[in-house]
């Protein structure tokens, strides 16, 4: 290992051991996991954080030969034993693809496509083509390249096969072959009533199709083949996130279908429960009046929706004339 964190140093990357792992150091072949927490900080008196994965809650993961966009945290990794902690200080030189890649994360501990705004090109075309990652602070350091901070704490490194493969290491054959199984647990998990991780299962499989998609050049029939499968994910994900209340990210995800296809029912179904929670009245009640028009078998579903969105106005309307009262008798 002395020889490997020499052999960093030598590269720009100077490694500080905060906590000693324990056992033998893994041999880190291709296909091992490594699992850790990261802190991102910049260089300098006050070592500004730019990223936290304790944070959000959710360690990160990496497969060592997977060609990582960011080679340095694999390099840094195959010099710490599980329980390690250190901190890598890299030069700039290491960390140019970083705003691509934290941009990814952040998009993803959003719920987010992770790819989003990416076309099919290497990252450093990304990099200049990109007016904007939409944060403020990796535009910064898009602009202005500088050396970074790594603080590292390795969880646990699992050899290969000893695992399930999370989709996005994946190959394209291996991500078309598993969407239709992770298709299967979402739906089982969601009768289940696990709507949280059902959704997470949707999430998984249209990330894959959303990464094959990126391939092909949009409007092709194989693009439209894949969004034709991904449309069917992406509104039993919609229908955990109505139960889960997070009705804004319904309403955004049943508009960009319908932008694309004018006639699904149940887009327009969902989004119009998503308006009516959030009080667009009018709005839901357009989007319930072209279900009926597309299907008037649904009229009894529609009818009670309408019911029900009407009772709550109803509660809201006395609740507001109580709230107003009190003001106006004061």
């Amino acid at each position: 290992m002395a020889q490997q964190v020499e052999q960093l140093r030598a590269d720009g990357v100077h490694k500080e051991v905060i906590r000693e792992g324990s056992g033998p150091l893994p041999d880190f072949r291709d296909g091992t996991k490594a699992t850790f927490h990261y802190r991102t900080l910049r260089c300098g008196a006050e070592e500004r954080a730019l990223d936290d994965s304790r944070a959000r809650g959710k360690p990160m993961e990496l497969i060592a030969g997977k060609k990582f966009k960011l080679p340095v945290w694999e390099a840094a990794l195959r010099t710490m034993r599980p329980g390690e902690r250190a901190r890598f200080r890299c030069d700039a030189k290491h960390v140019v693809l970083y705003p691509m890649v934290s941009k990814s994360l952040r998009n993803i501990a959003a719920g987010k496509d992770p790819l989003e705004g990416q076309r099919h090109c290497c990252g450093i075309t990304q990099l200049h083509e990109h007016h904007s990652l939409g944060y403020p602070d990796l535009d910064e350091l898009q602009k202005n390249p500088q050396p970074l901070i790594f603080d590292i704490e390795v969880l646990k490194v699992e050899e290969p096969g000893s695992y399930q493969q999370d989709p996005w290491a994946m190959t394209d054959e291996e991500k078309l072959q598993a969407v239709p199984l992770i298709h299967k647990e979402g739906n089982e998990l969601y009768r289940e009533g696990k709507v949280q991780e059902a959704a997470a299962k949707y999430y998984d499989a249209i990330a894959c199709l959303k990464n094959l998609q990126m391939k092909e050049q949009p409007g092709s029939p194989d693009w439209i083949e894949l969004d034709q499968k991904i449309t069917p994910l992406l509104l039993n994900y919609c229908q955990c996130k109505l139960q889960c209340q997070e009705y804004y990210e319904v309403l955004d995800h049943c508009s960009s279908i319908l932008n694309k296809y004018e006639d699904n029912v149940k887009a327009y179904f969902k989004r119009g429960k998503a308006h009516a929670a959030v009080w667009n009245v009018a709005e839901a009640q357009a989007d319930f009046a072209k279900v009926l028009a597309l299907d008037p078998s649904l009229r009894p579903v529609v009818a009670k929706e309408l019911r029900s969105l009407e009772a709550r106005l109803r509660e809201k309307d006395k609740e507001d004339k109580v709230r107003f009262k009190g003001i106006f008798s004061q």
